[in-house]
């Protein structure tokens, strides 16, 4: 049975709305913030739960949420205190639609939005592990949305450092890995892979991965069943086989058989979101030291995280490739930290080793090995000497002078072809000029892939104009084409009327109180955006 809140504390400088909900050691108020005006969570420990370690853990989790609130899938945290009837509390931005739990339990996600969800957690969870945090109790409940829709991790109430493998106290059992149930029980990166495979399994199939419609789903049957059962097929037809072996492996029974990474995790999701024809969702990582694995498994570079690379404007017109002299070195990392920018050395790039160029009928003449050639000097400008008496001819009509000239010639032909012989041998050994380069494999040739180059982008422009109980609502398409179409429907989570079509850059809605729709741009191909476009009127 649920309890009631607590009393809401004085909060100098906000003003109590209502309660937001209850949990075991907090409960969560709307308060209005005064200065800058705007609506906030506000998450306070229980009375009865302030002990030294309780006080100690929420601080921490204070410091946490800090550290990693700038990204876009982590709730933002403003402030953090003591109220005057000594509870801590902690000020965070408001989610005001229902989490992801409330939600799955409720309808199923589309696969296109279990994707885009699945990424964007991802990479917040990723953030996380970098800064040498893990979350542990990763589920569709601690995954907020916010007001544009979009996915807000929450709750690092549990958050331990990455070294942490023997403490799993407070993980919810039915997103919970097997070796949290060991005893004793472990943690570590793996465990929040499998349970963000968990959470992506969820949101499909509308219940955890081990709940059984009709049987019995008491906590003993549940860590039974995840300890020794092999993962359900989802039963939907929109479901490609690959999204399955994605699930499974980020979810296998033995850690080590896991993916070894939130990001490679993500990079799973977009293969899949690739396959299907979906815009691909970005990760959201910024790091100047990429982790080891992030090399594809396959090696197809497709979703690669690239470290964060500055260009000077004023040099664009001077290209040049980064040396060995200026790649960052090894930074150190505090002790009891993971290391994340330790990588095997790779070969050298294909385009720093150096090759002879092969001659060719196009290359000019400072580039090609050519065999010498005999040049005949010009006649002498002296007048020659007295014509001497010409001999008889002999008996076949030659006379001796012309025999000595044919045999001249016949040497001086020999020199050249023993020259020209020397030159091709010659141009051999330096450059292979009479062999043909080989052909370039397919690697070399293949221009890079360009995964999100024709990405479907969202409307712009969308604001509605009220006149009554009335409100009309335009928007502007960035990059018209043919047989383009645009799908809408009312921003409320209650609401149940399914989307509308329509060609036309405007909709009308009907509504006495605050107005809210989502738009989305659909290609005549059927590909869509990756998230609607969400605009309101007061």
């Amino acid at each position: 049975m649920t309890r009631s809140p607590s009393p809401p504390p004085e909060l100098p400088g906000f003003t109590y709305v209502q309660p937001l909900g209850t949990g075991g050691f907090a409960d969560v108020f709307l308060y209005e913030q005064q200065l800058p005006r705007r609506r906030v969570a506000v998450k306070v420990l229980l009375a009865e739960r302030i002990t030294s370690g309780a006080a100690q853990e929420f601080t921490e989790e204070a410091n946490v949420m800090a550290l990693l609130s700038t990204h876009p899938a982590i709730v933002t945290i403003y402030q953090a205190g003591v109220a005057g009837d000594g509870r801590p509390y902690l000020v965070m931005e408001y989610c005001p639609r229902p989490n992801l739990q409330a939600r799955s339990r409720r309808e199923l996600f589309s696969v296109a939005e279990a994707l885009r969800v699945g990424v964007q957690v991802a990479g917040a969870v990723e953030t996380a592990h970098r800064a040498g945090v893990l979350h542990r109790d990763i589920k569709p409940a601690n995954i907020l949305v916010t007001e544009y829709n979009r996915p807000a991790l929450t709750d690092f109430g549990i958050a331990s450092t990455a070294g942490a493998v023997t403490e799993a106290a407070g993980m919810s059992i039915p997103w919970s890995p097997p070796e949290s149930f060991a005893d004793p029980p472990r943690s570590g990166l793996s465990t929040d892979i499998y349970a963000l495979g968990a959470t992506v399994y969820t949101l499909l199939s509308g219940r955890s991965p081990f709940e059984r419609v009709g049987e019995r789903n008491s906590s003993a049957d549940l860590i039974e069943r995840i300890e020794r059962m092999a993962l359900q097929p989802l039963d939907r037809a929109d479901s490609p086989a690959s999204l399955q072996a994605v699930l499974e492996r980020a979810m296998a029974k033995n850690p080590d058989d896991r993916y070894p990474s939130a990001v490679a995790f993500a990079r799973a999701l977009q293969k899949v979101q690739i396959e299907l024809a979906h815009s691909v969702t970005p990760i959201d990582i910024i790091d100047e030291h990429p982790a080891p694995d992030e090399v594809d498994d396959d090696g197809d570079g497709l979703t690669r995280v690239r470290e964060v690379v500055s260009i000077d404007p004023d040099a664009a017109q001077s290209v040049t490739r980064p040396s060995a002299a200026t790649e960052p070195k090894n930074r150190p990392v505090p002790q009891g930290m993971p290391r994340f920018d330790a990588a095997p050395p790779a070969a050298a790039p294909e385009h720093t080793v150096p090759r002879m160029p092969a001659a060719t009928a196009q290359q000019d003449d400072k580039t090609i090995v050519r065999a010498p050639r005999v040049l005949v000097p010009d006649a002498p400008a002296t007048p020659p000497p007295a014509a001497m008496p010409e001999p008889a001819p002999d008996a076949v009509g030659e006379t001796p002078r012309a025999k000595r000239r044919s045999g001249l010639w016949i040497a001086v032909s020999a020199v050249v072809v023993v020259l020209v012989i020397g030159g091709i041998v010659l141009a051999n050994m330096l450059g292979g000029a009479t062999e043909p380069e080989a052909e370039p494999t397919p690697q070399e040739t293949s221009e890079p892939v360009d995964i999100t180059g024709d990405l479907v982008p969202k409307v712009t422009g969308l604001a509605g104009v009220r006149n009554g109980d009335q409100v009309t609502f335009t928007w502007t398409n960035p990059d018209p084409k043919e047989g383009d179409l645009y799908l809408w429907q009312i921003a409320d989570p209650e609401a149940t009327e399914p989307p509308k079509t329509t060609d036309q850059e405007t909709a009308i809605v009907t509504s006495p109180e605050r107005a809210c729709i989502e738009v989305t741009l659909r290609r005549s191909d059927g590909r869509t955006a990756g998230e609607p476009q969400t605009g309101c009127v007061p």
